[in-house]
């Protein structure tokens, strides 16, 4: 993803949607910031400056025209090309504290420019260590003691006569960002109206000739049952009737303005369209037209831009919304109305899960089909969805993130109050840098986005025939309330494949109760087996097999019930697929579909391992769901000042950035409190046999060689050193192999023996600082066993770390093996996330192995790899 610099503009959402640029203020907007405090009111004036003097227009634009430097700053917000608000800080003397203040136009007040404007700047304040603004404003000026009070800073003020005296801590935490994010929402929503709710749509690019893009848009809004007014727009058939529709030569010949057009154009015709679009006053386009040069899609976003436009695509399927009857896409079939909204990126993926939704009768809501996402993207969709009533079920299809930090926030935020689901695209692309150190070739794709859409709250499936049998469960169920499944079948066969499928997807298949046993016993053919599985035996009759769902459900130690049909001529036990108290699947084994809904809304499938994988779905995202709110912990004894201090001192004798050298990399893990083996630096072989000396211990030589990053495969490693001699001799072999290459030894006390585990961070040029773990030693890469979380972690995120690679069994003990200290494991966790979280120059950062034993958990070799970065902020409102 291409980020903005920081002195680049950046445009924003206005609480009624529309949108404003935001950028640094420069020499050349000296007139403007005049003429803006010269159209101020007397009210505002007085307000701002404590009286009427309008000389202070040119003094105020003086200052803060002037270049930017690290201790002031001034952002302007454009309309339409007219500066309408104006936000500033300076220094007051104070350490980490700036005075702000804010003017904003009479005619767009109470719109949100000034607290749109106050965001932009205290991120760019936080980025040059300011911790505070502070702000002098009359008693009497309300509207802006509003802005200081919504803003969601824990705001202090202090009253002195008529002045208020507001102090704002530039703080980035949950009520803060939980501000932002729902000022965010209530914009978004507003700017995707004309979207998904036209009252007039136009489309470009219809054709006389069936079978065209533009031509069957026309025909599935119209045949669609849209009620507001349809265009046509194409100068060979203007004055006709095109498809039931008006036709007109331009836009500018329509009786009225569009409030969304659709483009379905050449790509090289895309751009003037757009601007003719603009010039027409259209809010949004959707541009279904693909093939576009980069420069025509940076082109295309400017003009959007400059005329306000929400734009969807290019290469694109439509959008579509049933509250409304608006189909403005090419799909063959009208999606059925229903419940579960669609965001794809691919048109293809969005035409089958349509298909399927509508088969299934689920249903959807609203529908868009992103294609190439320039604007409107996964993350407006989520907010689209979470502000109107009728969607209960939302399904991603993400191939790339442009913020993949503000999707997990606003996907958490979500699927608290609905099931969100998605497949992982792109699971066998490899790690790009696998050579480079072992976390970063486990951080591969795939790894990132499990983690990802884990802390997002989004069930990921592997599949789109498992996203849709998730969604068949989760559209009509309640999610399970625990893992525990009562397998009930009229075919013992089929209950043991069952029960099979829910041991290998995480789900229990307990005993039941002995009463529910003992009722179960009276009601089925005496040769049922009423233990979990429960065989009914094929003689069982529909109304008891209907009956015993009934029982087990009722029985406490069931969360859900699984419900396995063979077909036979004795009773048709279709009949009894109804549901129970409790969430329920089923199976009717040789079923032609692959899962269907019956008429009780039960979803019925063709095999047991689809439904206990739905299943299983089901219950991670209700397990998810329920977790409590967690915080990254507060850690003692950290020091990120001296971190802080390593890694600029690195990075100005090494512009390019690099690896650290082996010392002070150990001085930067040791300033986070990260458990390290007791080591020593040397130069010499004398230097080699003092530190061992000092550590008292058998050591470990390790060269440092500029280049060489696996030791072992290097013949950089000696082991098991101890004495006076077995050192010397040592240094000098490392000495002679390596020559002048040889910039000294690690001198490292040896670690006990242990569990061997990769601890890790990479910063992805994406996601930000993601944390990996899993198994460890001269083995990670072949064992590939491993997981991811997105830093900083919680402490419940560092246990789910711990849990998933299978390595993990060894840290529980077994007869040959205690089990180790997994407190002093998470605690290292925690720490190492902490520690990629707040200094994102650490590109990668390589624990391997940290070994963990019954008494505590210490690493005993790293590497960090730093590079320059620029500054970013993920939650700054902004448009892509």
């Amino acid at each position: 993803m291409t980020r903005n610099p920081p002195s680049a503009p950046v445009f924003a959402l206005l609480t009624d949607g529309v949108q404003v640029e935001i950028r640094r203020l420069r020499a050349s907007d000296f007139d403007a910031v005049c003429d803006l405090h010269r159209e101020l009111s007397e009210e505002s004036l007085y307000l701002r400056f404590f009286g009427l003097n309008r000389g202070m227009g040119a003094q105020v634009a003086d200052r803060i025209c002037r270049t930017s430097g690290t201790d002031h700053a001034a952002l302007g917000a454009w309309l339409r090309g007219e500066l309408v608000g104006v936000a500033e800080y300076e220094p007051t003397g104070v350490p980490g504290e700036a005075e702000v203040a804010l003017v904003v136009a009479d005619r767009v007040q109470q719109r949100g420019v000034g607290t749109l404007l106050l965001e932009h700047l205290g991120s760019l304040a936080r980025t040059r260590g300011v911790a505070a603004f502070r702000a002098d404003a009359l008693a009497a000026n309300t509207a802006m003691l509003r802005v200081f009070a919504d803003a969601g800073m824990p705001a202090r003020r202090r009253f002195a006569e008529n002045l208020v005296e507001v102090t704002l801590p530039l703080v980035s935490d949950d009520g803060y960002l939980d501000a932002v994010a729902e000022r965010e929402r209530r914009a978004d929503v507003a700017s995707l109206e004309p979207l998904l709710r036209p009252r007039v749509v136009a489309v470009i690019g219809a054709s006389r000739r069936r079978g065209t893009v533009g031509a069957e848009v026309v025909r599935n809004i119209v045949s669609g049952g849209f009620k507001g007014a349809v265009f046509a727009v194409n100068p060979h058939a203007a004055g006709a009737d095109l498809h039931g529709v008006p036709c007109v030569a331009t836009l500018a010949d329509l009786p009225e303005r569009p409030d969304l057009v659709v483009v379905a154009v050449p790509a090289d015709a895309v751009v003037g369209v757009a601007a003719d679009c603009g010039r027409s006053g259209a809010a949004a386009i959707v541009v279904i037209s693909s093939g576009l040069t980069a420069a025509d899609g940076r082109e295309l976003v400017a003009v959007c831009r400059e005329h306000g436009m929400r734009l969807v695509g290019p290469n694109c399927l439509g959008v579509a919304n049933t509250g409304v009857s608006l189909d403005a896409t090419f799909g063959a079939r009208h999606p059925a109305p229903g419940r579960a909204g669609v965001a794809v990126q691919s048109g293809g993926v969005g035409i089958a899960l349509l298909e399927e939704l509508s088969r299934l009768g689920v249903g959807v809501s609203s529908f868009a089909s992103v294609g190439d996402k320039y604007d409107v993207s996964a993350n407006d969709m989520l907010m689209w969805w979470e502000s109107e009533e009728t969607t209960r079920l939302g399904i991603l299809h993400v191939e790339s993130f442009g913020n993949p930090r503000k999707f997990a926030r606003t996907a958490r935020r979500v699927a608290a109050r609905m099931p969100l689901l998605t497949v992982l695209a792109g699971r066998s692309a490899p790690g790009a840098r696998a050579a480079a150190s072992h976390t970063a070739a486990a951080a591969t794709p795939e790894t990132t986005r499990r983690a990802l859409f884990e802390q997002a709250g989004v069930v990921a499936t592997d599949d789109l025939g498992e996203l849709v049998d998730a969604a068949a469960l989760l559209a009509t169920q309640p999610a399970p309330g625990g893992p525990r499944v009562a397998v009930v079948s009229n075919a013992g066969g089929a209950g043991v494949l069952a029960a099979d499928a829910c041991a290998d997807a995480g789900l229990t298949v307990p005993p039941l109760g002995e009463e529910t046993r003992a009722r179960l016993a009276r009601m089925l053919p005496a040769c049922a087996a009423t233990a979990n599985p429960v065989d009914t035996t094929a003689a069982v009759s529909a109304d008891a097999f209907r009956e015993a769902l009934d029982v087990i459900a009722a029985d406490a130690s069931v969360d859900a019930v699984l419900a396995l049909v063979a077909p036979t001529a004795l009773a048709d036990l279709r009949e009894a697929l109804g549901g129970t108290a409790k969430p329920t699947a089923a199976v009717v084994l040789g079923q032609a579909e692959n899962v269907v809904i019956t008429e009780t809304g039960v979803p019925c499938y063709a095999y047991p391992e689809s439904a206990v994988r739905a299943l299983a779905h089901a219950r991670a995202y209700a397990r998810r769901r329920d977790l409590p709110r967690e915080q990254p912990p507060a850690l003692p004894g950290l020091r990120p000042d001296e971190a802080a201090a390593i890694i600029a001192g690195f990075l100005v004798d090494n512009p390019a950035g690099g690896w650290l050298p082996p010392a002070a990399a150990f001085r930067l893990l040791d300033a986070y409190g990260l458990p390290l083996a007791p080591w020593r630096w040397a130069e010499t072989a004398d230097q080699a046999v003092a530190a061992a000396r000092e550590l008292a211990a058998p050591v470990a030589l390790k060269a440092h060689v500029p280049g060489v990053l696996h030791k072992s495969a290097a013949g950089a490693l000696r082991l098991d050193l101890d004495g006076e001699r077995a050192v010397r001799a040592a240094f000098e072999g490392l000495a002679g192999r390596f020559g002048a290459d040889l910039e000294g030894v690690l001198v490292q006390a040896m670690a006990d023996e242990g569990v061997e585990l990769l601890c890790g961070a990479v910063q992805d040029e994406v996601f930000g600082a993601v944390v990996i773990f899993g198994a460890g030693g001269v083995d990670t890469d072949a064992l590939a066993d491993r997981t991811a979380r997105l830093a900083p972690l919680t402490a419940g995120e560092a246990d789910e770390l711990i849990r998933e690679p299978r390595v993990s069994t060894l840290l529980r003990g077994h007869a040959a093996r205690p089990a180790g200290d997994v407190p002093a494991l998470r605690d290292a966790l925690l720490r190492l996330s902490r520690l990629a979280a707040d200094h994102p120059e650490i590109i990668e950062l390589d624990l391997n192995p940290t070994i963990v034993r019954p008494d505590g958990a210490v690493a005993v070799d790293a590497r960090l790899r730093l590079a320059p970065h620029r500054a970013w902020d993920p939650y700054l409102r902004r448009l892509r």
